[in-house]
């Protein structure tokens, strides 16, 4: 007489058994591979900020009165604040100009425009965040120069003698190569990226929330800013960051129109330098010693001060993230 044995309810029916054996190999491979990519990741950053810091100790060497001093002739003189400045201001101009335009095309695209309507402006606006830097430069440098050194002189005229435009909008040096026309090409160029992460952090608003404005009469404006605003402004700010530090290391683009003098200046229409620009064009002349130093101890700044704007933008991202689980 055969025994007929009741399955145990509490174990897996079928080969889940041999599925529960194979599984924790499996995790734990790519648990391995996962930290090993992280880790991996990190130490490229410390070998390139050894190797960089190891090259550019000769600059280093002079002291801090030579590193924050403002000219920089490839001679005797190598001071960071004037390419340094010339970076910050080129970036902050774009990041003002670029910054209102991407929001309002974000919330355009996900606000207004119905879905059938807004993937071909989604489209094009992913195709210029892909655009070659050479390609802004040379159409920067051809076009946009030319035609803003007129409306530049125009303006300086205009505001002559008005104490605060005079100081920003005029002089005597004004030419179409400059801090302001940098900051144009980087505000079109960051522009796509800004939008296309402001676009997709807006987009994950949950449909109950905006329903629940318009239920209480609230207007589409009022609907953005009470339901819309708060709960992705944290991303957002970390998509700002993530364009101010694209185009703090913006290369040829800015090299080509921001022009060929190294100076701090209010004048916004006056030539200037930038790090990665200076770097770029005279590397290759910088055969060695001090010179050579210098470049690669600005490349140095650089590298940390991108690090340091993504760092302050994945901590708005992560802030904004649980303050939305918290409500």
């Amino acid at each position: 007489m055969s025994t007929v044995t009741k399955a145990d309810p509490a174990i897996p029916a079928g080969s889940a058994n041999a599925l529960n054996a194979r599984r924790p190999l499996g995790d734990r491979g790519f648990q391995i591979l996962a930290l090993a990519a992280g880790l991996l990741v990190l130490v490229i950053l410390v070998l390139i900020t050894y190797t960089t810091a190891q090259q550019s100790v000769t600059w280093f060497s002079g002291g801090f009165k030579d590193i924050f001093q403002v000219a920089f002739d490839g001679n005797t003189h190598f001071g960071a604040m004037g390419v340094l400045f010339g970076t910050v201001i080129s970036s902050v101009i774009g990041v003002i100009i670029g910054v209102p335009v991407s929001i309002g095309i974000a919330l355009l695209l996900t606000q207004v425009v119905s879905v059938r309507w807004a993937r071909p402006f989604v489209y094009v606006i992913d195709l210029l965040a892909v655009v070659p830097s050479v390609v802004w430069g040379l159409w920067g440098i051809i076009v946009l120069v030319p035609w803003l050194q007129k409306i530049y002189l125009d303006i300086a005229s205009g505001v002559k003698g008005i104490p605060v435009l005079d100081a920003l909008f005029g002089g005597s040096n004004v030419g179409g190569a400059s801090f302001f026309t940098a900051g144009l090409i980087l505000a079109i160029m960051i522009t796509p990226i800004i939008t296309s992460l402001s676009r997709e952090v807006i987009a994950t608003v949950p449909d109950i929330d905006k329903e629940g404005a318009y239920a209480l009469g609230a207007t589409r404006w009022e609907m953005i800013r009470g339901a819309v605003w708060p709960h992705s402004q944290g991303g957002v700010v970390g998509a700002i960051l993530i364009g101010f530090g694209r185009a703090m290391g913006e290369t040829i683009a800015v090299a080509l129109v921001i022009g060929d003098s190294v100076e701090v200046s209010s004048h916004l229409f006056y030539s200037g330098h930038s790090i990665a620009a200076i770097i770029a064009l005279q590397f290759g002349e910088a055969t060695g010693g001090e010179f050579r130093s210098a470049l690669i101890g600005l490349g140095l700044f650089l590298f940390v001060l991108t690090i340091l704007v993504n760092l302050v933008a994945r901590w708005f991202v992560e802030r904004s993230a649980r303050r939305a689980r918290g409500a």
